[in-house]
C-alpha cells in the first residue's frame, strides 16, 4: 500500500479471515462456470443477442449457474447495464484465479490477450469444449487467500483515496478493484467458527 501511495486502512480494520481458519477454493468447476457466464454476459453488454445468448446457455448446460439478476439481463436486457460492462475486471480476477493470466496488477487494466483463453462464443465453443481445451490450473489457495487480503485493504486505499481526491497510483480505479475483490471473495472459501457456509455470487459482502 505505501509502495502504491495509498492511505492505509484503519488499525481497527476487520480481518478476512481468523487465526487458524482453513482456507480453499471452490471448486475447479464451479470457478470455471462463473467464469464462462461472466464471459458471456459481457458479450450480451456489447451485441450478442438474447437468443444466441440462451442457445450458448443451453447448449453448456449453464442455465442453473446464472444469477437471477443476471437472467433478467441475458433473457430480457434489464437491470443497470453499465454495472455488468463493470464485471470484466471479476472476469479477469477468476482468470488469474484459474491461472490463465500470470498477474493480477493492481495499477494495470486486464489483459486484453485473455480473449483468446476464454470461451469463443462467435464460433458456438460450448463450455465443455472450452474447459477440454483450457486445462485449467488454478492457483494454490494460500496465494489466492493472500491477493484476496491485499486488495480487501486495496479497495478501502482506492476509496478513500478518490473521496479525498488524491492521485491513484495507475489506471484503475477503485470500482476495478471492488470487482477484482468481488470475485476473489466469492472463489475462496474460510472455513473456520467465525465463518459462514460459501454464499452465491450475488451474497458477497463488499461493505468493509
Amino acid at each position: 500500500m505505501n509502495r502504491l501511495g495509498l492511505p492505509l486502512p484503519p488499525a481497527e480494520y476487520p480481518l478476512v479471515w481468523e487465526p487458524g481458519d482453513e482456507v480453499e477454493l471452490r471448486s475447479t468447476s464451479e470457478l470455471e462456470a462463473r467464469t464462462a457466464v461472466l464471459h458471456l454476459i459481457m458479450a450480451r453488454c456489447f451485441g450478442m443477442t438474447p437468443d444466441t445468448a440462451m442457445s450458448w446457455l443451453l447448449a453448456s448446460h449453464l442455465v442453473e449457474t446464472v444469477t437471477p439478476p443476471e437472467w433478467e439481463f441475458v433473457t430480457a436486457g434489464k437491470g443497470d447495464h453499465r454495472s455488468f460492462v463493470l464485471h470484466h475486471d471479476a472476469l479477469f480476477a477468476l482468470c488469474w484465479v484459474l491461472g490463465l493470466t500470470r498477474q493480477l496488477d493492481p495499477t494495470a487494466p486486464s489483459d486484453q490477450r485473455l480473449l483468446g483463453v476464454l470461451p469463443n462464443l462467435t464460433a458456438g465453443e460450448t463450455f465443455v469444449d472450452w474447459r477440454s481445451r483450457i486445462l485449467a490450473a488454478p492457483r494454490d489457495p494460500a496465494e489466492v487467500a493472500a491477493l484476496l487480503d491485499f486488495h480487501y485493504c486495496l479497495d478501502w486505499g482506492y476509496l478513500e483515496a478518490e473521496r479525498l481526491g488524491a492521485p491513484l497510483p495507475g489506471l484503475i480505479d477503485a470500482n476495478a478493484i471492488g470487482q477484482r475483490r468481488w470475485a476473489l471473495e466469492w472463489a475462496v472459501v474460510f472455513r473456520g467458527p467465525y465463518h459462514d457456509p460459501p454464499g452465491g455470487w450475488e451474497e458477497v459482502d463488499l461493505s468493509t
